[in-house]
C-alpha cells in the first residue's frame, strides 16, 4: 500500500502536451507545421494554435496571449529547457534530419545518449527542442549493478542517414 511519502506516478502516467508561448504564432506555425510537419488540429482565435502528430486533439499549443512580439527567454534564466518529441524509429528521426538538413536549418547539436539518438535545435524563439528516437529497451545499456547508464556521445549523423 502507498502512502503520500512513497507515492510514485503510475507507470502508464505520460506527458499530454507542451503549451509554449511564443513571439509570433505564423513563424511559430512555420516551423512546428511548416518545417516539422505537425498537424495543425484548431485555432483558438488568432492567437493560439494546437498542432498534433496524428490527429490528437494536441500536442504542442502556441499561444501569443502574453508574447507576442516579446524577445526570446534568456537563456540563462529559469524555463524550460526544451521540448522532446519523440520519434517511432531510427529512419523516422533520419527522414526529419535529412529535411532539417535541405531546409537549411541549423541544428545546436546531435547526441547518442545509448538510450536514445537525438537532434537538438532551437525554435525560431528560442525554445529547445530535442528530436529523438529510443533504441529498444533491450538494447539500453546497462551498470554493473543494473541501472541504465546513460552517457553523451557524438552521434554518427552519416550512418542516420544511411537508414534512408
Amino acid at each position: 500500500m502507498q502512502t503520500e511519502q512513497n507515492y510514485i506516478v503510475p507507470a502508464n502516467t505520460r506527458i499530454g502536451h507542451v503549451h509554449l508561448k511564443v513571439a509570433n504564432l505564423d513563424r511559430a506555425l512555420a516551423f512546428y507545421q511548416g518545417l516539422l510537419g505537425f498537424e495543425l488540429i484548431t485555432m483558438y482565435g488568432s492567437q493560439a494554435a494546437f498542432i498534433s502528430a496524428g490527429g490528437y486533439h494536441h500536442h504542442i499549443g502556441l499561444n501569443t496571449w502574453y508574447s507576442e512580439d516579446a524577445p526570446p527567454a534568456r537563456a540563462e534564466g529559469v524555463g524550460l529547457f526544451h521540448t522532446a518529441i519523440v520519434y517511432p524509429s531510427r529512419r523516422d528521426l533520419a527522414v526529419i534530419f535529412d529535411r532539417l538538413r535541405r531546409a537549411p536549418y541549423p541544428l545546436t547539436g546531435a547526441s547518442d545518449h545509448g538510450v536514445s539518438e537525438a537532434l537538438y535545435l532551437n525554435d525560431p524563439d528560442g525554445n529547445g527542442v530535442e528530436l529523438y528516437w529510443d533504441r529498444p529497451r533491450e538494447q539500453w545499456p546497462l551498470k554493473a549493478d543494473g541501472s541504465i547508464e546513460m552517457y553523451t556521445r557524438m552521434l554518427d549523423l552519416n550512418s542516420l542517414l544511411a537508414e534512408l
